[in-house]
C-alpha cells in the first residue's frame, strides 16, 4: 500500500467550458492523460449533475487504475476543479507517472491559482512506522522536510510531543512539537558556533550554564575547553535527556556523566530567579540559552526581563549566547530579540551560520557587558584552539569564526 497521493485545488480555470460540464469531454481528457503518463486504466465512471438555479451542473469522475485511482470534481459556477491522484508503489515506483498525470491535467484546466499537496502513503514496514516525509513549517508560508526510514520513539511528555526518527540524510533526528531540534550528522553546524563564539572570546572560562540543551550537544562542546570546571545544565523536560541518553550518544558523547556536569530538571526561568535572589547564588563565565523557539514553553526566556535577571548570574567578563531565529524567515523575531538584548547588555553581537537541519541561515547572538567576540582575530582563534587542545571541530576554525560575524546587508539592516 505504500505510494504517493497528490491533491490539487484549481481556481479560475481558463479551459473551455465543456471540460467543466460535459462528461464525455472530461472523460476523454482523463483517459488521454492516464495513457500519456504510462498508467494502466481499468475502469472509469463520470456523472454530470443537474443544473441548479440556472447554473450548469458540475461533473464527478473517477478513473480506476491498476496502480490505484484518479478522481476529480468540477465546479463550473466557480471555474474550479478539485482532483487527486493516488498510485501505489508495490512492484515499481510509479511516483513520476503520478506527477506527470497531475501536471497534464493542470495544464489542460489552466488555473490562474492552484494549491497542491504531496502525501506519502503507507510504509515498507508499518510496524516501525517508516518512510515518513517529515515536514516543518519555518513560517506560515514556508516549509521543508526530510524522509525518515524509521520512527524510533514517539511520546507526549508533560510539555511537548517528542519524536525520534532514523533518517537517511541525518541519521537519528530529534523533533519536538513538530520542529527539528538536532541530528547526529548535522548538530555541529549549530552547536559549535553557538558555544565557541562566546567560549573562545573568554580568556579562561571555568563555569558555564546551559538552559535547555537536553540533547547534550552544547554541554559536550563546553567540556572541550580544559579550563571548564563546572557545567550546569537546566532542562525543563527530563524526557529529552532520557531520549538523548538512549538515541544520541553521537551528540552528547557521554557528557551527561562527566563529573563536571550538574543536571537540574527545572524551569530555566525559575532556576535563574532563585539563583539571582541568593547572595551566594551561582555565577557563570558563560551562559547558553539552547532553547526551543519563542512560541513554545520557552517563551518567557526570550524577554528583556529574563535577560536582565540572567545578567546578574554572570561573572565579570561573562557572556550569554542564544539562537534568535532566521533573519530570512523570521525577521521581526530577530529584530525584537536583538533589541531586547541591547536593552540589557552593553555589547550585543548578532552572528549567523547556515544550519542544514533548520533549512535556513540561522541567527544567533552573543551578549556581554565587557566582551566583544567580533574583535577576536582569526589568528587569535587559531592560537586559542591550539593552546586549549581543541582539535576535533568539524565547523569552526579561525576563518569560519570570523565569518560568523560577517553579516549580510539584509541581516545588518535588521539589527
Amino acid at each position: 500500500m505504500q505510494g504517493l497521493h497528490l491533491t490539487a485545488d484549481l481556481y479560475a480555470c481558463q479551459c473551455g467550458a465543456s471540460l467543466m460540464t460535459d462528461a464525455d469531454t472530461l472523460a476523454a481528457l482523463c483517459v488521454r492523460a492516464v495513457e500519456s503518463a504510462g498508467l494502466t486504466l481499468v475502469e472509469q465512471k463520470f456523472h454530470t449533475f443537474a443544473s441548479w438555479q440556472g447554473q450548469p451542473g458540475g461533473i464527478t469522475g473517477a478513473v480506476m487504475l491498476a496502480e490505484s485511482h484518479l478522481a476529480l470534481h468540477t465546479w463550473p459556477e466557480r471555474t474550479a476543479v478539485t482532483l487527486d491522484v493516488y498510485v501505489c508503489n508495490f512492484s515499481t515506483d510509479n511516483s513520476a507517472k503520478a506527477e506527470r498525470l497531475l501536471d497534464d491535467l493542470m495544464i489542460a484546466f489552466a488555473p490562474r491559482r492552484q494549491i497542491t499537496n504531496r502525501i506519502l502513503r503507507g510504509s515498507k514496514d508499518p510496524d516501525l512506522q517508516g518512510d515518513e516525509l517529515l515536514l516543518e513549517w519555518i513560517n506560515k508560508d514556508s516549509a521543508y522536510g526530510f524522509r525518515a526510514e524509521r520512527r524510533l520513539q514517539t511520546c507526549r511528555t508533560p510539555y511537548q510531543m517528542l519524536e525520534v526518527f532514523d533518517t537517511p540524510q541525518w541519521g537519528k533526528l530529534l523533533r519536538l512539537d513538530g520542529c527539528y531540534m538536532s541530528s547526529e550528522r548535522d548538530e555541529f553546524h549549530y552547536h559549535e558556533p553557538m558555544i565557541h563564539a562566546g567560549a573562545l572570546a573568554h580568556e579562561a572560562p571555568r563555569s558555564a550554564l546551559v538552559i535547555g540543551g537536553g540533547d547534550g550537544g552544547s554541554v559536550e562542546e563546553l567540556l572541550k575547553h580544559p579550563t571548564i570546571e563546572r557545567v550546569t545544565l537546566v532542562e525543563l523536560d527530563a524526557a529529552v535527556i532520557d531520549a538523548a541518553r538512549e538515541h544520541f550518544a553521537a551528540i552528547h558523547r557521554g557528557a551527561f556523566d562527566d563529573p563536571r556536569v550538574q543536571i537540574h530538571i527545572d524551569d530555566g526561568a525559575a532556576y535563574v530567579a532563585r539563583e539571582a535572589a541568593r547572595p551566594d547564588g551561582a555565577r557563570f563565565d558563560l551562559a547558553t540559552l539552547d532553547l526551543t523557539d519563542p512560541d513554545t514553553p520557552a517563551r518567557k526566556l526570550y524577554t528583556a526581563e529574563f535577560f536582565a535577571r540572567l545578567r546578574t548570574l554572570l561573572a565579570p567578563g561573562g557572556t550569554v549566547t542564544l539562537h534568535i531565529g532566521s533573519p530570512v524567515y523570521n525577521p521581526e523575531r530577530v529584530r525584537e530579540l536583538v533589541a531586547s538584548l541591547r536593552s540589557v547588555f552593553a555589547i550585543v553581537r548578532p552572528f549567523g551560520a547556515f544550519v542544514p537541519l533548520y533549512g535556513a541561515y540561522w541567527g544567533m547572538a552573543c551578549a556581554s557587558d565587557t566582551v566583544d567576540p567580533a574583535r577576536l582575530s582569526g589568528e587569535a582563534v587559531e592560537q586559542r584552539l591550539r593552546a586549549r587542545g581543541i582539535g576535533d571541530l568539524q565547523y569552526l576554525n579561525g576563518d569560519a569564526y570570523r565569518a560568523l560575524f560577517a553579516l549580510p546587508n539584509y541581516y545588518r539592516a535588521l539589527v
